[in-house]
Order: C-alpha cells, then structure tokens, then sequence
C-alpha cells in the first residue's frame, strides 16, 4: 500500500534513525495491515496520524537519566516503537497480551534492530511486582479510569503516567478525577505536544504518583481472578 512520501520533519525527530523509522512504517503498511493490527484506511496517514503522533511523546518524557518506559497494551506498537526510535536512550518495554501483536513486535524490534526495546506478553495486572518503570504510557486503550488502575501500579516511586488521548482529555480528567485519587495519583493534567510537528497535536493527560502509587493490592487481586477463570476454563473443556 502506498505510504506516499516520508515527511521532513520525521528526519529531525528521528535523526540517524530515520531509515528504521521509514522501516517501520513499510512493516505497518505491509504486515501490519494483513495481521489486522492497522486498518488499511489507515495506511495513507500513517506517518501524520500514528508514527508523528506518537513519536512527539518523547519530548514530554521526565528528564532523568535511565529512564524506563512501559507501553501497556501496545498492539502494534504504538506509541512505544516511535518513542524508541525518537528516544533511543530510554529502556522501553512493550505490554501486550495477544500472541499475534506480541509475535510482530517482535518481528519489528528483531528487524529494526531496536536493542533499547524489550516485548513482554501479558496483562498489565499480572506485572505487578516482576516489573517497575519510570513511566507507563498507552493509546487508545481504555477510558482513563481503568487505564490507571492498570498503569499505576507498574510505577516506581514518583513516576508518572502519560496516557495519549483525544480532544476529549479535558473532559475524562473531570469525570475520573475520584477514581486518580483513590489509586493515589497526587497530581494530573492535560498537555497539547508536538503541534510544530503534525497538523493535530497529540493531547497528552500526565498523572503523577507518589512514594507509593496506588492500586497494587487491587490490580493483585484482578490478576488472581484472572488466572483462576482462566484455570476453571481449561477444566471444563
């Protein structure tokens, strides 16, 4: 499928990277379409809509050196593979639970060489405790509620959330505002990024933790549920 022309501008976000970027985007049109990870409507704005997009996260990431970074429910690979060619020096791991996305990404990360880039199968419930970051991020995944009870308590210690969203962000901050608090969000509020980059800025809801983040015990608890059904549904077949 037609890509049409690689954007200038990608060349100043990715830098010596930007031929695994244009990659990227081949592997999308191509594999990703025929798996069903990206809507082939999609191909013609791919670089606009999705790579750019997402790539822009990395200029809102914390200033820290060694940073980690999980993309929870990351399909095909976004925005975690754009942040990882953008960032190369930030340690990213890609979330996600289904065999199918989970065998591209790896086809991708293999491909692209992308040694700052681990892809690890599961649900983010079931990483609590075998895995900790500085930051989670994640797009389009669920409403914002949900999305931090399962992010949070991924967190170290004062990390933070930056969950893509749409012009809506304002809008679900205000509803879920009870629900960040109670998972023990200390702070939250809604960025516009990257708008000298694509034609619709990224809006960013950044969510900030503290010593202790949230939600631990009950993500605990979502996981053990989720194993048991999952035990009682192999005895009954």
């Amino acid at each position: 499928m037609d890509l049409g022309e690689t954007p200038a501008v990608a060349a100043e976000i990715f830098g010596d990277r930007l031929e695994q970027a244009v990659r990227y985007a081949e592997l999308l049109a191509d594999a990703g379409v025929r798996r069903g990870l990206i809507g082939p409507r999609e191909v013609p704005r791919l670089w606009e809509r999705h790579i750019l997009n997402c790539a822009v996260l990395g200029e809102a990431l914390p200033d820290k050196r060694s940073l980690s970074l999980c993309d929870v429910g990351s399909g095909a690979g976004l925005p975690g593979i754009p942040v990882a060619l953008a960032r190369p020096d930030v340690e990213i791991t890609l979330l996600e639970p289904l065999l199918r996305r989970t065998t591209f990404l790896e086809e991708v990360v293999r491909e692209l060489r992308l040694d700052n880039v681990t892809v690890l199968r599961g649900r983010a419930e079931e990483m609590v405790g075998k895995i900790q970051v500085d930051v989670v991020t994640a797009r389009a995944v669920a409403p914002l509620d949900r999305l931090a009870g399962w992010g949070l308590p991924l967190l170290r210690p004062y990390g933070q959330m930056l969950a893509l969203k749409g012009e809506s962000a304002e809008q679900e901050v205000a509803e879920h505002k009870a629900a960040l608090q109670k998972l023990g969000a200390e702070s939250w509020s809604v960025e516009v990024i990257g708008a000298a980059v694509v034609s619709t800025p990224t809006h960013v809801v950044r969510v900030q933790v503290g010593e202790s983040p949230g939600g631990v015990r009950a993500a605990a608890r979502r996981a053990k549920a989720a194993r048991a059904s999952r035990a009682g549904t192999r005895r009954r077949r």
